[in-house]
């Protein structure tokens, strides 16, 4: 039965909502599975087919092939490398080095014709004037080539251009003073002091540099042509341990004699590695000949040379400059500046010469060296006796022993003597260097594309050899 809501009361609260039904558990996931990488799954390979006998020789056969071709790689690298370097000492840096000590040669000898010239007064012979042009032109030459092949960023660039500069400069005072020779001017005397003072301040040390920068690139060539590839022959001996290895197991496990395959390797890579030993002994034989028997006495005899022309300079101008010019010598004394650079040259000639005597490994190479060493003490003597004349006064008696007409008594015989022996010399021992440079040279012919087609062939014939054991598995 149902009752009517009394007025003003409040409506009966809403029915609950039912509980909403139970959620079941979820079931727990499965571990997601592991990713390996290329690396890792490759290493899993190598692993499993080490195990078995075709796997082991499919890792034996890329090894062998890679020590074989690596070997041959860097037999290439090398001896390409000191090939280069070999050829550099014979065709560039060789060549250069002689250019520059012609250049230093060729400028003192310009300033000694110079003086030749001078102190004949207005009778100067035609041959004093040939030898200072053909000195000139000999000194442009070496120097334009020098600059061919510097850069003139370079110290030796440098060196060029600052000569470059200087040479003109210095004719023009040499032909000052023949000028005023020519009038018989006394300038003449003072205008070639400045022309010798240009030529041994300026000239000549900038001619000394630059032939011992040629110098050095000459030794640092050498630097890298004669050491031993001792890398590439490391290599060589690890090759062929490893071929005799491969070949010794194949015996113990088939009782085989020989592999074909792997003899014609092993012989392939044997020839390679005694024709690289051989190849290279012989040709740092021939390059080390050619720098003790060649560049060291080249050396000495340029400088040498240089120190006769400076002797024979300042012979002349002790005579044109007439006491002008004196240096201190010690508290006391003073002394013709000539004179006390004569007798520092003639130092240096002597030493010079008895150096050259003790390099020189032949007769070809001793006889003009012994020449020039006779001539240089006929010189002294000679040259004392000029003196003697000049410090008494007689002007003249001293003029004519020095550059008279006279074939017996004047220095100027001596001095031709011991230009013409060291010339002489010179030839014999530039000889000598480019062929033992040659012979060196020639050593390293045909090295880096003969060892690059034996590596080809030995890797080929050692990967031959496996296949056909691993022929035997399928």
């Amino acid at each position: 039965m149902t009752y009517p809501q009394a007025p003003g009361a409040a409506p009966p609260p809403p029915a609950a909502p039912p509980p909403p039904p139970p959620v079941p558990a979820a079931a727990p996931s499965a571990p997601a599975p592991r990713r390996t990488t290329a690396v890792a799954e490759t290493a899993a390979r190598v692993r499993a087919a080490a195990t078995t006998e075709p796997g082991r020789l499919r890792i034996i056969g890329a090894v062998l092939a890679l020590l074989v071709v690596a070997f041959g790689a860097v037999t290439t690298w090398q001896t390409s490398a000191r090939s280069a370097a070999a050829d550099d000492v014979l065709h560039h840096s060789g060549p250069l080095s002689s250019a520059a000590a012609d250049v230093y040669r060729a400028l003192a000898g310009a300033n000694t014709a110079a003086s030749d010239g001078l102190l004949a007064g207005g009778n100067e012979t035609s041959d004093s004037r040939e030898r200072y042009e053909r000195d000139i032109r000999t000194a442009a030459s070496g120097l334009a080539t020098a600059a061919a092949s510097s850069d003139p960023d370079s110290a030796s660039g440098r060196t060029v251009a600052r000569l470059n500069e200087l040479l003109p400069r210095y004719k023009g005072l040499v032909e000052r003073a023949r000028a005023n020779n020519r009038m018989g001017y006394p300038l003449a005397g003072a205008y070639l002091r400045y022309a010798d003072h240009l030529m041994q301040d300026e000239m000549l040390p900038a001619a000394e540099d630059l032939y011992h920068q040629e110098n050095q690139r000459l030794t640092e060539d050498y630097a890298e042509a004669t050491p031993y590839p001792w890398f590439a022959l490391a290599l060589g001996a690890v090759a062929l341990v490893a071929l005799g290895r491969a070949q010794r197991r194949e015996y113990l496990r088939t009782n085989r004699v020989l592999s074909p395959g792997l003899v014609t390797a092993t012989a392939a890579t044997t020839v390679m590695l005694l024709w690289l030993l051989a190849g290279h002994s012989l040709a740092r034989a021939g390059l080390n000949d050619s720098y003790e028997h060649g560049v060291k006495s080249l050396n000495v005899l340029n400088d040498t040379r240089a120190a006769s022309l400076q002797a024979r300079g300042a012979e002349n101008l002790t005579l044109i400059s007439r006491g002008a010019e004196t240096v201190k010598v010690s508290d006391t004394v003073r002394r013709d500046k000539f004179e006390v650079a004569f007798e520092k040259s003639m130092r240096g000639l002597s030493r010079g010469l008895d150096a050259a005597g003790r390099l020189a490994d032949d007769p070809q190479g001793a006889k003009p060296v012994d020449k020039a060493r006779s001539s240089m003490l006929e010189w002294r003597k000679r040259h004392t006796e000029a003196r003697k004349a000049d410090d008494a006064g007689n002007y003249q008696e001293a003029l004519d022993r020095i550059i008279g007409p006279d074939e017996k008594s004047p220095t100027r015989v001596c001095f031709d003597n011991v230009d013409r022996s060291l010339r002489q010399a010179l030839e014999h021992e530039e000889t000598e260097f480019e062929q033992a440079a040659s012979d060196g040279r020639a050593a390293l012919t045909g090295l880096p594309v003969g060892a690059a087609a034996l590596a080809v062939l030995a890797a080929a014939a050692g990967l031959l050899g496996i296949g056909r054991r691993l022929s035997e598995y399928r």
